[in-house]
């Protein structure tokens, strides 16, 4: 079973990460999976612990969420949390972001990423990159 997480504050692009990766397992005719939803990096993190002895293989995470890790985005601080599990060494983690700085942030986290804007004009870039990190 491919266990993923999304982690985003705002309630419609957690509907479009749910819908566009429920379509993905559609197209790969694969019904085995299961998609856990967080709002925050706090909720984020709490999920990645609960499913620490079975960790993700996908997580898709907001960076600009809650502002209590200031200077830090919220986003930023839940992936280097991840980093400190050593059953999440395998996880792939994709940055989806409106960030203007989102490429640099992505490869100090040594993640990948997607703009927000090219999820949405480009759908296809989107379901491409969540395939590829599955495979």
């Amino acid at each position: 079973m491919k266990k993923i997480l999304v982690v985003d504050d705002s309630p419609a692009w957690r509907v479009f990460h749910k819908t566009n990766l429920e379509e993905v397992f559609i197209e790969l005719n694969d019904e085995n999976y299961n998609i856990d939803i967080a709002s925050s990096g706090k909720e984020g993190y709490d999920f990645v612990i609960q499913n620490n002895n079975s960790p993700y293989d996908l997580i898709i995470s907001d960076l600009q969420m809650e502002e209590d890790f200031s200077p830090k985005y919220a986003g930023e601080w839940f992936i280097e949390q991840i980093s400190t599990f050593n059953n999440y060494f395998k996880t792939k983690i994709i940055i989806c972001s409106g960030c203007y700085n989102i490429k640099h942030i992505a490869q100090s986290l040594n993640t990948d990423y997607i703009p927000k804007r090219i999820a949405v004009s480009d759908i296809n870039q989107y379901k491409d990159l969540i395939i590829n990190l599955l495979s």
